[in-house]
């Protein structure tokens, strides 16, 4: 799982991102909220202090749940009741109160991961993702700016990455029906512009595309 850990504590920040490293997550930190938004796009998942250098977790959670509906664990030394109150009303998944478990941290943030993806169906090759039902598309941290048909020509190599896919398969799969060779060209071409290198899409001359990065 790729977590964004929002906090500024050097010492909480290593000792848990080796936690979450040793148990085969991906991990990168920001101490600001505007490095966190700017990372968002990135996560599956977000610890969140509420305690930070510049604003506080609360006024980020808000910025977090306009952008995005990523799993978000408040984790902070705050353990009145008011404030975990606070927390999971303005959009937090859940609360952990320091000192914490590492067990107990990892279960919560593996409970979060199956209710999202129960919820929303994600297609990831390398570092390509798209969801379906929010019609966005990723490389990276990068959100990709694509016309419906382009995002339909990704979600239809994503579904079978790797794999030859014939001009043929692809108009069915994004027009029902099989159009125009220009037609396709067009898209196909814009769509490897949105992408940028190095381009994951390659012709396989004589039998169609496919997408592929090694």
């Amino acid at each position: 799982m790729r977590v964004l850990m929002v906090e500024d504590d050097p010492g909480v920040r290593e000792a848990l991102a080796l936690g979450l490293s040793l148990e085969g997550h991906e991990v990168r930190h920001a101490e600001r909220p505007q490095e966190a938004l700017a990372l968002l796009p990135w996560a599956e998942a977000v610890i969140l202090d509420v305690l930070l250098p510049e604003g506080d977790g609360f006024s980020l959670l808000k910025e977090i749940r306009a952008r995005s509906e990523v799993p978000v664990l408040m984790l902070t030394a705050l353990d009145q009741v008011d404030w975990r109150v606070k927390g999971l009303r303005e959009g937090a998944d859940d609360y952990l109160v320091k000192p914490y478990s590492l067990q107990e941290l990892l279960a919560r943030l593996e409970a979060l991961h199956r209710r999202v993806r129960r919820r929303e169906e994600v297609l990831n090759y390398k570092d390509l993702r798209l969801y379906p039902r929010r019609m966005e598309a990723y490389r990276g941290e990068r959100r990709l700016n694509l016309s419906p048909k382009a995002f339909l020509l990704l979600k239809a190599f994503l579904e079978a990455p790797e794999e030859v896919l014939s001009k043929e398969a692809l108009m069915l799969r994004v027009w029902g029906e099989v159009v125009e060779p220009a037609t396709l060209e067009v898209h196909l071409s814009a769509l490897r512009k949105a992408l940028g290198e190095p381009s994951p899409i390659q012709t396989v001359r004589g039998h169609g595309y496919r997408l592929f990065l090694p």
